[in-house]
């Protein structure tokens, strides 16, 4: 029998999944300059008040990369001062436009998970 606490990791996983992209997205089109992925990271930090779970730094990365890939962010590295070349990533008009629908889906999904929890 697989344990509660094996079932909520895989829970959390598969609902993160859409949710980091969706979120992601929402960071960058209300910054007003490109982050790079420690700024995004800690910005989510300061968002949650501790180390969001779905967003750890390390898992950050891939779903940057995977919007970058879809077009709906543009990147660019750029040197540090302090380490390595940083890689600053904004969004794009056409991740602008998707963001705008996949807000309009959230709505949707969030109003429909809250009525079948409540039983409404």
């Amino acid at each position: 029998m697989i344990n509660s606490l094996t079932l909520t990791k895989k829970f959390q996983k598969e609902l993160n999944s859409g949710i980091a992209s969706l979120v992601l997205l929402s960071v960058l089109d209300k910054s007003i300059e490109p982050m790079y992925g420690y700024q995004i990271a800690k910005l989510l930090d300061d968002y949650s008040g501790e180390e969001v779970p779905f967003l750890k730094q390390g898992a950050l990365y891939p779903v940057l990369r995977s919007l970058e890939n879809s077009g709906l962010l543009d990147s660019k590295v750029e040197p540090s001062v302090s380490g390595p070349p940083r890689k600053y990533y904004e969004i794009t008009a056409e991740g602008k436009e998707t963001l705008v629908v996949w807000q309009g889906v959230w709505k949707q999904m969030k109003l429909f998970v809250d009525k079948a929890i409540k039983g409404v």
